[in-house]
C-alpha cells in the first residue's frame, strides 16, 4: 500500500499462518475493501472465501466454470461447482477398523528448544493424530522421528526394536516414510518426472552395478502412479506443472513404492483443492486399513478429528492430553490453547 496499489491480488495467503494471523489479516482486506482497494483473493478455504468477498470465480481445469454474487451462494453450491460433481461428506464420523499390534513406541524423546519428554504409542491400522497451535512442535517431532534432528534423544521402539533413526536413510530402511509439511521444498525434487520422484527411496532396487533400470524404475512408478490415481497426461510429466493435490500424491505415492508402514503425514491437504482432499482422506483411511500406521499432524482441526483413531494434543513443546477420535473441536481446542 506504500506504493498507492489500487489493485492488490492475495494468492494463498493464509497457507503458513496460525488461525489467529488469518483472522487478522482477514480484517486487514476488509478494511481495505472499505478504503476502496480492489482485492483478488485466490485460496482453496472456501471459509475464507466466504468470509471476504463479495463475487467469486471458479477455475476447473484452466476454464472458467462461472462467476457468482457471493450474497446467495451456499457452500454446497460452491464446492459442486469447483469439482463438476456432489462431494460425498469425506469427514463422516466413519467407524475405525480395529488396529493391531504396536509398532511404534516412544518414551521421554527430547530435542532442546523444541519439544520435551514425549511420550506415545502407534499401533498398525491405526491413525494417530496430532494437534496443536503453530510452534506446538509436531512437525519438529515427525522430523526427529525420521532422523533429521541429531539432538534428539530418547527411547524409540520401532518394530520392538529400540532406537533413535541415526538419518533419514536409516529411518527408510527400517519402514519409516515422512510425507513433509512443504511438499515443493522437501517432498519432490520438481525438476523431476514423476516417475524419477516416485523411484527415489527405492533405487537400489532399480538399479544394477550403479545404472538405473529405467524399465523396471517405470514399471514400479507406473504401479503406483496408478494406484494414487495422478492426473496427469504421463508418468514421464514432470512434478512441476501438477498441480497442489497432484504432487501430494506423489509424495504419498514414493513412499508406498518404499514399502514404508509406518508413515509420518504432515499437513497432507495444505493448499489442495476439496476435491484432492477428499482423495487423500480416503487414501489415509485406506492406507490404516491395509493395516499401517499412520501419524497424522493437521492444522485442520474437523480433518483430524474425522481420520484419527487417537489425537495427541502439544503445546509449546509438551504433550498436554489426548482424546478419542471424534472429539469436538472445543475439547480441542481448549487444550491447545491451554484455555481450562
Amino acid at each position: 500500500m506504500g506504493a498507492g496499489a489500487r489493485v492488490l491480488i492475495f494468492d494463498e495467503p493464509t497457507s503458513s499462518l496460525s488461525q489467529a494471523e488469518a483472522l487478522k489479516l482477514l480484517d486487514l482486506i476488509r478494511e481495505l475493501k472499505g478504503r476502496g482497494v480492489t482485492c483478488i483473493y485466490v485460496s482453496h478455504r472456501l471459509e475464507e472465501v466466504f468470509a471476504v468477498c463479495d463475487m467469486v470465480t471458479v477455475l476447473r481445469d484452466g476454464k472458467v466454470v462461472n462467476t457468482v454474487s457471493m450474497a446467495d451462494l451456499k457452500r454446497d453450491d460452491l464446492v459442486r461447482m469447483m469439482i463438476g460433481r456432489d462431494l460425498a461428506a469425506s469427514l463422516s464420523n466413519e467407524v475405525h477398523p480395529p488396529v493391531g499390534d504396536e509398532v511404534l513406541r516412544v518414551e521421554g524423546l527430547t530435542s532442546r528448544g523444541k519439544f520435551e519428554n514425549i511420550s506415545f504409542s502407534l499401533r498398525n491400522g491405526e491413525i494417530l493424530g496430532f494437534a496443536g497451535l503453530v510452534g506446538a512442535g509436531r512437525t519438529e517431532l515427525a522430523h526427529a522421528l525420521f532422523g533429521l534432528d541429531r539432538d534428539a534423544h530418547g527411547q524409540v521402539v520401532l518394530h520392538g526394536e529400540d532406537r533413535v533413526a541415526k538419518g533419514p536413510i536409516d529411518a527408510m530402511r527400517h519402514g519409516l516414510g515422512l510425507v513433509p509439511e512443504d511438499r515443493k521444498r522437501h517432498g519432490l525434487v520438481l525438476s523431476m518426472t514423476a516417475r524419477q520422484n516416485i523411484s527415489l527411496p527405492t533405487l537400489d532396487r532399480v538399479a544394477s552395478l550403479g545404472w538405473i533400470n529405467q524399465g523396471k524404475e517405470k514399471a514400479v512408478a507406473q504401479t503406483f502412479f496408478d494406484r494414487m490415481r495422478v492426473k496427469a497426461p504421463s508418468v514421464d510429466s514432470g512434478a512441476l506443472g501438477l498441480s497442489g493435490g497432484n504432487q501430494q500424491k506423489l509424495v504419498i505415492a514414493k513412499w508406498l513404492a518404499a514399502k514404508s508402514d509406518v508413515l509420518l503425514v504432515d499437513e497432507p491437504t495444505r493448499g489442495v483443492d476439496v476435491g484432492a482432499k477428499a482423495e487423500i482422506h480416503n487414501l489415509i483411511r485406506g492406507l490404516a486399513e491395509e493395516g499401517r500406521a499412520v501419524l497424522l499432524i493437521s492444522s485442520d482441526l474437523p480433518e483430524l478429528l474425522a481420520l484419527a483413531t487417537r489425537i495427541v494434543v502439544m503445546r509449546e513443546g509438551h504433550i498436554v492430553g489426548e482424546l478419542p477420535g471424534g472429539a469436538s473441536e472445543e475439547q480441542t481446542m481448549r487444550l491447545m490453547a491451554g484455555v481450562s
